[in-house]
Formats: structure tokens, sequence, C-alpha cells
């Protein structure tokens, strides 16, 4: 059973500094910003940011998003000039340089964290010491944890899977009516009486939140009742990306669970589970010589239409797991979408936490009579936290 820690207790608590490679030339196009955040989304600093400036939000581009509940530093860059600094609520932002061409993810390097780990005993805190070994020696299971499926509705599934299945209808349904765990109370307020009142698009436009998407799509829908599938493409792009990654996402983690628990299983090794979104997941602690070789060159597909796969057991997977949720390779295109689609490419199946240390144990002033340990390690773009802390604990 994976110990009962904590982190995240307070912001502090999470601290995470972005890596990147900046090409700064004095006389670039764009100022680069570098922002520390706490408490507050990096759409939220985005909107601030624009606002300070008196941009557009999307003039104001960060090339990653980081969590709410902690401590980031992380970079943005804006076209034109700039002060040196500024400051707003939750976030400060000091200018680094100009670059020639806004930042994209292809800049990052990586993400360093300084983690505070709580509610501990004092056998919990030599456990976890003796895991960051492990996992910096075998690495760790690289699965996408819970921050990549905030689209997921409890009761009403994912959005991309409905897409998928060309039910344009359903995903509308579930984008206007499925509260999702970070929806504010009006939201979450409108979406209770959307259930009861669907196809009365003039009614809810009269309740939809202002401002809000919601507003555009029952405008449409007001005025063409069932032409769901256009009124679909006028939730943005990028939001419409984010319901097909997080079903992507899903589905990788099953597969690459499944190879891994085989490939354990084949040479008799022992693991643990964590559970993602009701996964159980496997996570090992060591790895013979031969299998570490072999599990450190293995990249798992991102499940799209066109997805290739070198190694056949992972094609057999790909199509088992698919046809547990009704779907098969081919209708893994958003044919009903215009703007978004499935990312291609891999993902390594294990993660090698670099640099990893622990910085020191202490009596938890936050929860007397237990102990604290800070951890601190480095992870390329892409990879979770979250996910490591999740497998030291077990």
């Amino acid at each position: 059973m994976p110990m009962a820690m904590r982190f995240k207790v307070v912001p502090e608590d999470f601290v995470v500094e972005e890596r990147a490679r900046l090409s700064l030339s004095p006389g670039g196009a764009y100022a680069v910003y570098r922002v520390r955040k706490r408490g507050v989304t990096t759409l939220q600093v985005q909107e601030r940011l624009a606002a300070a400036l008196g941009v557009p939000k999307s003039a104001v581009v960060f090339p990653a998003l980081k969590d709410k509940d902690a401590v980031a530093v992380q970079y943005a860059c804006i076209r034109g000039a700039g002060p040196e600094h500024l400051t707003g609520a939750g976030f400060s932002a000091e200018l680094v340089g100009r670059c020639a061409r806004p930042l994209s993810p292809r800049d990052l390097e990586g993400n360093r964290f300084t983690v505070v780990l709580r509610d501990l005993t004092a056998g919990e805190v030599e456990h976890i010491r003796a895991r960051l070994e492990q996992a910096a020696r075998f690495g760790v299971p690289n699965y996408f944890d819970i921050q990549r499926f905030g689209s997921y509705a409890p009761k009403g599934g994912f959005v991309g899977k409905r897409i998928l299945q060309r039910d344009a209808e359903g995903a509308l349904r579930a984008y206007l009516t499925q509260p999702l765990a970070g929806d504010p109370p009006r939201v979450r307020a409108f979406k209770v009486f959307a259930r009861g009142h669907w196809g009365d698009w003039p009614l809810l436009f009269e309740r939809a939140p202002r401002p809000s998407n919601f507003r555009s799509v029952l405008t449409f829908l007001r005025d063409h009742p069932e032409d769901f599938r256009r009124a679909l493409n006028l939730i943005p792009a990028r939001l419409l990306s984010l319901f097909l990654s997080a079903y992507q996402s899903f589905l990788w983690n099953r597969m690459a669970g499944r190879y891994l628990r085989g490939k354990l299983e084949a040479w008799g090794l022992p693991f643990a589970s964590i559970q993602v979104l009701g996964e159980e997941l496997p996570v090992h602690r060591e790895l013979p010589d031969g299998l570490l070789r072999a599990l450190s060159r293995t990249d798992i597909p991102l499940l799209h239409h066109r997805a290739r796969f070198e190694d056949p057991d992972v094609a057999v997977l790909a199509e088992a797991v698919l046809a547990e949720e009704g779907l098969s390779q081919r209708d893994l295109k958003a044919r009903l979408l215009e703007r978004a689609y499935l990312s291609r490419g891999t993902r390594p199946l294990l993660t090698f936490p670099q640099e990893a240390s622990a910085l020191g144990a202490g009596e938890d002033e936050l929860f007397p009579g237990r102990r604290k340990l800070t951890l601190a390690f480095s992870l390329p773009p892409g990879c979770y936290a979250t996910l490591v802390l999740k497998a030291l604990a077990v």
C-alpha cells in the first residue's frame, strides 16, 4: 500500500523551475521574461500580464503550463517592448532579454523540482530516501499523472473519446453539462441547469456564464439547433486539443502499464502499483541489467490513426486497448474537428530523475509528531514530478 504522505500542503512545498535554452538577441522582436508565480495558474498569469501590458492575451506566449498549487519559475515572451519589471496578483516578472522568435516547447530542457514531503514516519523517510536512489538508477514509469486529465468528467468520461466516436452531440453535451474538477461555482451551477434543460438553447443562452465560450456555442445552436458538428468547432481549438490529448494520454498509460507489467512478470520480478484515474499501473523498484537496458530504450507511441509499431508486442497491446474502448486505429482521427488533432510521436516508457538528492529531514511543524523530507530532482519536459513522488511512496 502506498504511504499516506502529503505534498503541496502549502505552495512553497512544491517549487518548480523551468530550464530553457534561450537564444537571446539584443535586436530581437520579442521581449523575454522570467516569471515567478505562486498559487495561480499559468493561464491566469497570461491574462494578467496581457492586461498590464495592454495587449491581447494571445500576444503573451508561455511555452508550458505549470501547476497552480506551487511556486513556479517559468519563461514567457511578448512581441515588442516591455518594462524591466512587472508585478501583479500572484506573480512577478523580470525582463531577461530579447529573442528573434516566440518561445516554444522546443526551447525547454526540463524542470528542476524542490519538494517537501510531509506527515511521514521516520521509517517512511528512510524508505523514500532509498527509493529515490533506486529511481535515479532504474527509472520510474513515465505515466501521465492526474493533471493531464482535468477535462475528464467522472460521470461523463472523456470528451475526446466522444469526438473520436464522431458523436458531436455527445461531445457537446459533455462539454456543456458535465462538471469538471476545476470548474468555478457559477460554471458548475450552469452545467447542472443545462443537464436538465438540454435542447432549450435560448434558455441555456440566457443562463450561460458571462463571459464564456458557452455563449458562443449556444448562440449558434439557437439558430442551428441540430448542427452539433459546427457548434462543436466553435469551442476554442486549444481546448479541443486538450480534450483529445487527455484521452490519448489515458490510452498511453493503459498501454504502457500493460507492456511494463508483461515484461516484469516475464522476468519474475516483483512490482507495486499506483492509481491514476482509476487505472492500476505497475511500478518497479529494481531491474536486472538486461531488462534495464531494454526498457530504457523503449518508446511507446502516442496512438493516432497513422501510428506505427516497431515492437509487435506494443502493436498487439494497442489493438486490445482500443478494442476495449470500442475503437480501432482508423477511428483515431478527429474527423469532426477542423482545427484540432491528436498528437503524433512517442513517449519514453521510463524516465530517470537527474541530480536527485534528499536535502534533509526534520520535524514537521505542520503535523506535530511527524517528519518531513525535502527532495530535489530534475526531469525532462513532459514528465510529472507528482508521478515520481507517488512511485517513491510504494
